[in-house]
């Protein structure tokens, strides 16, 4: 319980709020480019406790809300086109709404898909039903990937020969440098997703400081994380200072994890990526390399594009871009819920809708 109960303390927030009042005299728009932070921040009432002038906006950090609408279409034509293939991902992903169904509602329709834990489960998955391809439908950010790139490496020296992966991972580095060039939304800072982080390392965000002046701090998910690193941020920009910080030393290196990214760089290369709400970035996703060609789905199958249309009345892309907050969208807490949502920000635990849903406040 030690990195809970020690990042959990209340007095010990009291004093860090403090110190970030009496420090903060400037406007400061901060965008946290991570799910897992934008639900601490709003499980905490972190961004109502802060100063007036200082602005909380969470950008595109949940990799389901992400994958684009075109993506989420074109899984579902496949599945309803290949009746004998097994399509394993992640749970999240069934219920993501595309223009007229979800993976879910193909389930309950008869097509062959399963939730898995880990992608290696995909691989068990194909040497258990050698009479059937299995694809894995990859999303996610740098975190992710390794398991992914491992799990191709794996079946390259095992001889599978019926799995294969859709690959939609998205890079966070150059997602940041899209909205920085956008200038849709002005932003002063960063607060870097520690996870990522601790595979990609801090050194990944150098550019954002040296080519744009936009100070970055890795935070950690706790409380007490949090406010410690916009504590480290808000006195960069009150300094005038553009530098790149760790606050989670405890995990986070400058580095990042060389044996990570030597499995993902095998396997992948960099690729052009659509991402909902931002469009087409540059070299933001990850492509499998023609070594390992035989694993790539796009490759093996017809795979046509989906329709790139948004649910009716979703604003999802917006608050994803951070040009709107959830309450911003007429559907927000109305017709879209968890329960029932009408777009990907609120059916992934990582969504900015579900957490200001979790932890809105709700007048009698």
């Amino acid at each position: 319980m030690k990195y809970i109960d020690d990042f959990r303390q209340r007095e010990l927030a009291l004093g860090i709020l403090g110190k970030i009042r009496e420090i903060s005299s400037r406007k400061a728009n901060v965008m946290e480019i991570c799910g897992t932070h934008t639900h601490s921040i709003s499980r905490y009432g972190i961004r109502d406790s802060l100063p007036p002038n200082i602005r909380l906006i969470s950008g595109p950090g949940c990799p389901v809300c992400v994958t684009s609408a075109n993506d989420v279409n074109r899984i579902i034509a496949f599945v309803r086109k290949e009746r004998n293939v097994i399509v394993a991902t992640f749970g999240d992903m069934l219920r993501v709404p595309g223009s007229g169904s979800t993976l879910q509602e193909e389930k309950a329709r008869g097509s062959d898909i399963r939730v898995v834990y880990s992608p290696l489960d995909a691989l068990d998955m194909a040497a258990s039903n050698p009479g059937k391809e299995v694809v894995f439908y990859a999303v996610g950010f740098e975190t992710t990937a390794p398991t992914v790139a491992a799990t191709v490496l794996s079946a390259a020296e095992d001889g599978v020969k019926n799995l294969s992966v859709l690959s939609l991972h998205k890079l966070t580095p150059p997602a940041m440098k899209a909205l920085l060039d956008g200038g849709d939304v002005e932003i002063d800072g960063f607060i870097c997703p520690g996870h990522v982080t601790a595979v990609i390392g801090a050194g990944a965000y150098g550019f954002l400081s040296t080519r744009y002046g936009a100070p970055c701090v890795v935070a950690g998910f706790e409380p007490l994380d949090a406010l410690l690193g916009l504590h480290m941020l808000i006195r960069q920009i009150e300094e005038g200072r553009s530098e790149i910080e760790i606050e989670y030393g405890r995990v986070v290196t400058w580095e990042g994890n060389v044996r990570a990214q030597g499995i993902i760089n095998e396997v992948f290369e960099p690729a052009d990526s659509v991402w909902r709400g931002i469009g087409t970035i540059p070299s933001s996703g990850l492509k499998i390399r023609d070594a390992y060609g035989r694993f790539d789905a796009e490759k093996k199958f017809q795979m046509d594009a989906g329709a790139d249309v948004e649910p009716a009345g979703c604003m999802c892309g917006s608050v994803l871009k951070g040009l709107i907050t959830p309450d911003g969208c007429p559907l927000f807490a109305a017709a879209c819920t968890p329960a029932d949502p009408v777009g990907p920000c609120m059916v992934s635990s990582e969504g900015t809708c579900a957490a200001f849903y979790k932890y809105r406040k709700v007048v009698a």
